[in-house]
């Protein structure tokens, strides 16, 4: 099974995006990650079994997409805190806020984070795209969590004072 390439990028483009940004951190690179993303899907020939085949292998490959850019953007350069900032404009406060917070996770929290909350992923499901043990992602989303209630909680404390 193949589907239209622009039914895809027109149903997952912003979800993929927001995971290729979740290890990225910057908006052009997460863009590249996911348009290579879709290149990938048009040149393939591959038979997939139904929709939720394809979603899948397309979060598969912008995670791993963004990794290989990650490996490579370290080696030129770093990105400010400013222009990570800029990319979470469309968005309220409070999600600012909440996405600033997990902005400032590990990569691999944040990963699983995002699939997990925006992606609605299992973690079986997660375990196989990211080709780690499902124990792997528990632990990951555990302390991705406790960090999330650390800081939050931080954050919170600091507003009730004033």
């Amino acid at each position: 099974m193949q589907l239209d390439t622009e039914y895809l990028i027109a149903k997952y483009q912003k979800n993929l995006y927001m995971a290729a940004y979740s290890v990225l951190q910057n908006q052009a690179d997460a863009q590249d990650a996911v348009q290579s993303t879709f290149l990938k899907y048009y040149q393939s020939d591959m038979d997939f079994e139904n929709e939720e085949h394809i979603r899948r292998w397309l979060f598969r490959t912008v995670f791993n997409q963004a990794k290989d850019i990650r490996r490579a953007f370290w080696r030129r350069n770093r990105v400010s805190i400013d222009q990570i900032q800029e990319t979470a404009q469309d968005q309220d406060v409070q999600a600012h806020e909440l996405f600033d917070v997990i902005c400032s996770l590990p990569a691999k929290e944040r990963m699983v984070l995002q699939l997990y909350y925006y992606e609605n992923y299992s973690a079986p499901e997660m375990a196989e795209m990211l080709s780690i043990s499902e124990a792997a992602v528990r632990k990951r989303l555990s302390r991705a969590r406790n960090k999330l209630k650390e800081k939050l909680k931080g954050d919170w404390n600091d507003e009730q004072e004033k």
